[in-house]
């Protein structure tokens, strides 16, 4: 299988930007009457600046120059208090849509969340958690002034672009067409810097995710970079991707950050020909010198807003790259689903039928070649064999973590795809050798097992794989808080926690995969007895390369090259003198 490691960048499908947008400005519609609002408040503040040049151009033409300072002080207390109740609304705007925009980033991160715990192993299996957490939290972040400006910014700046050409038409067509001069190169300019910066963007994304995902691997392994003193090679490794993940940005940036300059020299270009035209080729004298300033004004209120868009624009191509893997993650289907016509798992008796499974993780080599056989209720089934053989595998598709590509895996006359996973996961407990404990209390990591259990369920489950004794000698027992995997306890102690979390659940099948390879022989014999009294009444399959945990399984599958070629009781096995014998052999001699 394929693994996406911090040092591959992760290949991405190339995404439609408008429909990326249509489905993330969707999610504004669910706070309409906010928007409304919102947009209510801009429509104002739109109609105040529109408003404020021809209150100036009164002013001067109608007020100052015939000395009506009456006049002129009533007109100034109408536009005193226009504004100051503009800049009362706007503060209500920034808060209403402050609070929209982080709802809306919840749901998507909540969204985000929630599919990707529903997606099979193999999503996991093939790239890191950094890689993972870099969508669902930097991603995720970067899309809040996207939101935010498509309302604010973009619908009243566009608003106002409109209202200004009319009234510049209006007021001077010919000193309107040599102030919009520039507009269709300035476009043409801004798509081509869209054009190269957006892959840069996209670039920047994932060296940010490989930077993610080496850091918590690092962290996570921190016990074998210091047993081995690898500090050093980790710190080149950091220097390196902290060096791309820098160079990616800088080149994203430097490109984005010519928008300003660019929109800034039309600018002047507009203003140059704007004056040109009205002094040299109108001539001044036609020209009153209020619609002189007004005009002049309005040229700056018509660039102002295109400085915004064109700024949004540049937080949209630096952004939108966010939003295209948030959405390329939500896109992607669970391959372990249930079908439309599912049933509820029964109460599981516990036989269990493969039928000519065969199975690859890559297509290409078979993991399990045409595997068939049949588990009566409440047997113990041992799988032994080599590393790789496919012991695991097995126990995988009777979990139904992942689907068989031949044949069929059979519960209780049930086809594990006909029913829903829930109710056949809820009856299985699973153990295996990665013993993960959360952050929480020991009381809560053994609930985890079973969320209703209750503190009496708790105990007896801990008692029954000896883990009761070791937990009662800690200074506040159940209630002793755990930090991230248990750090603090002994290899053998997480050991016990996690067959505790499993009893709790009372399964109807039983699965322990390699579970008991962390723990001391000692600890071993304490824990033997409790497994044992879990085996009673339940199908068991036991995965185990020390075979003195095997002894009392009713039969042992020999695995091999993923096929079963040897199965019997252990004296059966032993009498065959094959491949269990010289495992056994191999083993007990030493």
């Amino acid at each position: 299988m394929a693994v996406n490691s911090y040092k591959e960048d992760e290949k991405s499908a190339e995404r439609s930007k408008l429909l990326t947008l249509k489905r993330l400005f969707a999610y504004l519609f669910v706070y309409k009457w906010q928007i409304v609002l919102v947009l209510l408040i801009m429509g104002y503040g739109v109609a105040i600046s529109l408003i404020n040049p021809l209150i100036m151009e009164s002013a001067i033409d109608d007020y100052i120059s015939v000395k009506n300072f009456t006049g002129l002080y009533r007109l100034l207390i109408i536009a005193l208090v226009l504004n100051l109740l503009l800049v009362f609304l706007i503060k209500i705007r920034m808060y209403v849509m402050s609070k929209v925009c982080n709802s809306i980033l919840l749901t998507i991160r909540q969204e985000l969340y929630t599919h990707i715990q529903k997606l099979e192993l193999s999503f996991f299996d093939s790239r890191p958690t950094g890689k993972i957490l870099s969508r669902i939290i930097g991603d995720i972040n970067s899309l809040k002034n996207i939101l935010s400006n498509c309302v604010t910014t973009l619908i009243p700046d566009g608003l106002t672009v409109i209202a200004v050409v009319v009234i510049m038409i209006w007021k001077n067509p010919k000193l309107a067409l040599a102030s919009l001069l520039t507009i269709p190169f300035m476009a043409v300019a801004v798509v081509f810097i869209e054009m190269k910066a957006h892959p840069r963007w996209v670039l920047f994304r994932k060296k940010a995710a490989n930077l993610n995902a080496f850091i918590h691997e690092d962290m996570a392994g921190i016990r074998i970079i210091q047993s081995f003193n690898a500090q050093e090679e980790t710190r080149e490794t950091f220097d390196r991707l902290i060096g791309e993940h820098r160079s990616a940005f800088v080149s994203a940036v430097r490109l984005s950050d010519s928008f300003g300059p660019v929109i800034d020299i039309f600018w002047a270009l507009g203003c140059i020909f704007l004056y040109f035209t009205g002094i040299v080729i109108l001539g001044a004298e036609n020209i009153s010198v209020g619609t002189f300033l007004a005009f002049g004004t309005y040229l700056n209120m018509f660039w102002q807003p295109i400085n915004n868009i064109s700024n949004f624009y540049n937080q949209l191509v630096t952004n939108i790259a966010g939003a295209e893997r948030i959405f390329e993650i939500l896109d992607t289907q669970p391959a372990i689903a249930d079908a439309e016509d599912v049933e509820e798992m029964p109460e599981i008796a516990g036989e269990v039928v493969f039928e000519n499974v065969s199975f690859s993780y890559d297509e290409q080599v078979k993991v399990l070649d045409d595997v068939s056989f049949r588990i009566k209720p409440g047997e113990t089934i041992a799988l032994v064999g080599a590393t790789g053989a496919g012991k695991s595998t097995i126990v995988n598709l009777i979990s139904r973590f992942y689907d068989v590509q031949q044949g069929k895996v059979i519960i209780d006359g049930k086809d594990v795809k006909k029913v829903s996973i829930e109710s056949l996961r809820k009856q299985m407990g699973i153990m295996t050798q990665d013993n993960f404990l959360f952050s929480g209390t020991i009381k809560e990591n053994i609930r985890y097992g079973k969320l209703d259990a209750t503190d009496e369920e708790i105990i007896a489950a801990a008692k029954a794989v000896n883990a009761h004794e070791f937990i009662m000698k800690l200074e506040k027992g159940y209630d002793t808080e755990l930090s991230e995997r248990g750090g603090g306890l002994s290899i053998g102690q997480k050991q016990l926690l996690a067959f505790a979390r499993t009893m709790v659940s009372m399964p109807k099948i039983l699965i322990l995969d390699e579970a008991t390879s962390s723990i001391d022989t000692k600890t071993e014999l304490l824990v033997q007895s409790g497994i044992e009294h879990l085996l009673q009444g339940r199908t068991s399959f036991v995965i185990a390369h020390r075979l003195s945990t095997i002894q009392k399984a009713d039969r042992i599958f020999v695995i091999d090259d993923g096929r079963i070629v040897e199965e019997g009781n252990v004296r059966e096995l032993l009498d065959k003198k094959g491949v269990y014998y010289q495992l056994y052999m191999s083993q007990f001699s030493a």
